[in-house]
Order: C-alpha cells, then structure tokens, then sequence
C-alpha cells in the first residue's frame, strides 16, 4: 500500500446534518469514521442565519454554530474529520476506492454518502451579497421570518408553485416571478396557486436585481417581453429553481434518479451497492430538511453496522 492509499473501516462523506449524525453513531459503534467535510463544511445551513424548527433549540440557533456543535459531537466520539472533496469513485468491488482532491486513495468497507444537495441560484451579485439576510432558497426553513410581510418566489415548477403556497399562509402576499408566460408546475399545483388569492403572479418577468443594503427591501424585475423594468416592495426572496444532488462521481455506479438523487430501499439507506449507503439530501428530495437528514443519517450509521 502507497503512502498516498489508507485502508479504513467507514468512510463518510459530506458534513451536514446526515454526515455528522453517521459520524457520531459510527464513532459510538467503534467503527472509527473517517469524514470528508466536502467544498461547503457544514452543508447548506452555513448559508441560514437562524435555525428555528430544530428541536431542542427554544431560542434559535445560527446554522453554522449549530454545525459546529454537531462537528464537536462527532469529534468528541473519536470521528476523524478531514478537509478534502471526493473526486472520484470505484465502487464495483468491495472494498471500496474513493479518491480525494485527485491524489490521495481511501479504501473502505463501508461508505455513507452524505454530499447533499445544492440550491441552483440567479447567480446575481445582489443574490450572493444578501444569501441569508433576505434571501433563501426554503421558505419551511425560513418564511417564519416573513410572517404578515410580502414574499417574491422566484420560479415556476413544482419547487416555486409548493413554496408560494405555503408562504402564502404566513405572509401578507406572495409574488411569483416566472420567466415564461405559463407556470412548469403540475396542474394540481398549479390550480392550487390560482386559488390562492394572496399569490400573485408576473408572468415574463425575470429578476434584475434584489434590492437592500443590509437586508432584502425591493426587487427589480424586466418584463421580458417589453423590456420595462418594475420594481416590487418585498422583505423576503425566495429563489425556487430547483437543486441539484451532488452525485457527479457516482453516476453508472449507484441507481439514481432522473434527477440524480440516488435511490435507496424503501425504508431503508441502503443504495443499489451493497455497503455503500446514501443519507439526508442526496436522496431526499421530498423533506430536505436538517431533522429529516439527521435521522437518516442515524438510519445509515445503524445499517452500516449491521452489515459488518
């Protein structure tokens, strides 16, 4: 074995709530994890200010410091938390091989694969410079925030028409913006949205510009069509375009979907390979919450003993 080769018991990869979770059942378990924290240590609620829905927080807590004391827990158990991105992966023959930053190999019996998902975005400046200070890409996780204030969704597939209703039930009015001149969404719920008298819609309009210094306060949008600009007064934007799962390095390895979210047993977190097994958002694209991913990664961390 290279110096640049390490054989281990289970690898995990990713560091959000499902990764850490598994981190501190397989500790716990003795199965001495080795965790590879990915680009973004700490998942996606290092984007979230404040985390109000996670039980056993009365108060709140701010995503990353909640990350840090799930990291804590993990390490405290003995996991062996590692910056590093996997890169690539063969998992046609167990042991399993997994390659980091392009250089150094892992071999393990095991892998929970815990990478997530990724909010697709504008990609604006205004976007980026107030990501968490009035812009969010989940209205569960924080319309809370918004409650009896105007909203603007920015999409029109299932994501956009499902987030508009509910903040339409907390806010005082939900602005849709839509590029093309009908809505993506399946009818069902598109015939919720029309009923929904506090949804507005503005069809072919596309976002120019968030506006507010240190929190959101307007948004710019064009009329694709005529090419006048229109400016909505709103304290919330919620950008509903879709996610994507972080599978690049497993696809014609592990069953995915059409939308690349892998596929596990139903009940379970075992994927089409035996030993490898998936947890929190890179399978869930239904819940996608920080509880919901923290169970399966407890549900992962479990089977994964198992079948030592």
């Amino acid at each position: 074995m290279t110096e640049n080769t390490e054989r281990i018991k289970c690898l995990i990869l990713g560091s959000g709530p499902a990764g850490l979770t598994a981190a501190i059942y397989t500790s716990r378990a003795d199965l001495k994890p080795v965790l590879y924290e990915g680009l973004q240590p700490g998942g996606q609620l290092t984007i979230t200010t404040d985390v109000e829905n996670f039980p056993g927080y009365p108060d709140g807590v701010n995503g990353t410091e909640m990350m840090e004391q799930f990291k804590r827990q993990a390490e405290r158990f003995g996991t062996d938390i590692r910056w590093g991105l996997a890169t690539s992966a063969d998992l046609s023959q167990r042991p399993f091989k997994v390659i980091i930053d392009e250089e150094k190999t892992i071999i393990a019996d095991i892998i929970i694969i815990a990478t997530g998902s990724s909010a697709q975005w504008l990609n604006i400046e205004s976007e980026r410079r107030l990501n968490g200070f009035g812009v969010s890409a989940c209205a569960i996780c924080d319309g809370f925030f918004y409650r009896g204030l105007d909203v603007a969704v920015v999409g029109g597939g299932d994501t956009a028409a499902e987030e508009a209703t509910y903040l339409s039930k907390i806010c005082r009015k939900v602005h849709m913006i839509v590029r093309r001149d009908v809505l993506r969404a399946s009818k069902a719920m598109q015939q919720r949205v029309f009923d929904t008298p506090n949804i507005e819609i503005h069809f072919n309009h596309v976002t120019k510009e968030i506006l507010g210094e240190k929190t959101v306060n307007g948004v710019l949008m064009t009329n694709v069509k005529t090419g006048e600009d229109v400016k909505l007064d709103i304290s919330g934007f919620f950008v509903a375009i879709g996610h994507k799962p972080n599978t690049d390095i497993f696809e014609g390895q592990l069953e995915l979907d059409e939308n690349g979210y892998i596929i596990t047993k139903p009940g379970s977190t075992q994927t089409s390979v035996e030993g490898v097994f998936a947890a929190g958002d890179v399978q869930d694209h239904v819940f996608m919450q920080a509880i919901t991913a923290a169970g399966s990664g407890c549900m992962a961390a479990i089977e994964a003993e198992r079948s030592l």
